[in-house]
């Protein structure tokens, strides 16, 4: 919930309950000291309808989710203001000849009052119950974010292996190509020396065949 939409209805429920009771006093009041406490009044319900105005444009800026159950409990207030309104209506219509007719209205001005009381409990509770819903909300969000930035981090780490892996593959592929060349050099050498083998054999037979045909010429003749 938005702090500065906070801020506004805590002032206008102390101004309200504040406005009540300045109602009731009213009541029974007489000449100059209630019109006195009439104009009290009515300045402290322009500032309850400056202040409602101020949570109306707070609420309507705020995210769909959070508006609506705002200007819920606008309307609430909005009630409220006008109960007020009500009141200090029919205590302004009242005078000295109506006196009578005040002590018979005075029990249904009490409840009417009792009524706002007890909706401003519940709007008080409602704010709570709000409160702590946004912590809740303000709790889950932390835990979302650090839950993220450990995603992310794991992610980077991950990152960094694969690129190790990549880089070690490529040194293996390429100790495999040096193996490689290195087996057809061998293969290449093995060859030359097996075909070497030959050729040297082949001349020491010759060699041989040479001396034993002049051995024989020389024993034989």
């Amino acid at each position: 919930m938005s702090e500065v939409f906070e801020g506004y209805e805590r002032q206008y429920c102390e101004l309200s309950a504040n406005l009540s009771r300045k109602c009731t006093s009213a009541v029974h009041l007489d000449g100059e000291q209630k019109k006195q406490r009439i104009s009290e009044i009515k300045t402290g319900l322009d500032e309850s309808e400056a202040l409602i105005r101020k949570m109306d444009l707070e609420a309507r800026s705020l995210q769909p989710g959070v508006k609506t159950i705002l200007l819920a409990k606008l309307r609430e207030y909005k009630s409220d203001l006008n109960n007020l309104k009500s009141e200090v209506k029919r205590i302004s219509s009242t005078n000295a000849g109506q006196a009578a007719r005040d002590e018979l209205l005075e029990s249904g001005m009490a409840d009417t009052l009792m009524v706002s009381a007890d909706q401003r409990a519940r709007l008080l509770m409602s704010t709570e119950r709000l409160s702590q819903s946004s912590e809740r909300v303000k709790e889950s969000r932390r835990t979302m974010l650090e839950t993220e930035e450990l995603g992310v981090s794991i992610l980077q780490d991950l990152h960094q292996q694969r690129q190790s892996l990549l880089h070690a593959h490529n040194t293996l592929h390429g100790v495999d190509d040096n193996i490689g060349k290195s087996r057809k050099i061998l293969t290449a050498m093995s060859r030359r020396m097996s075909r070497n083998k030959w050729i040297i054999g082949s001349i020491i037979a010759v060699l041989v065949l040479v001396v034993l045909l002049i051995l024989y010429f020389k024993l034989f003749h």
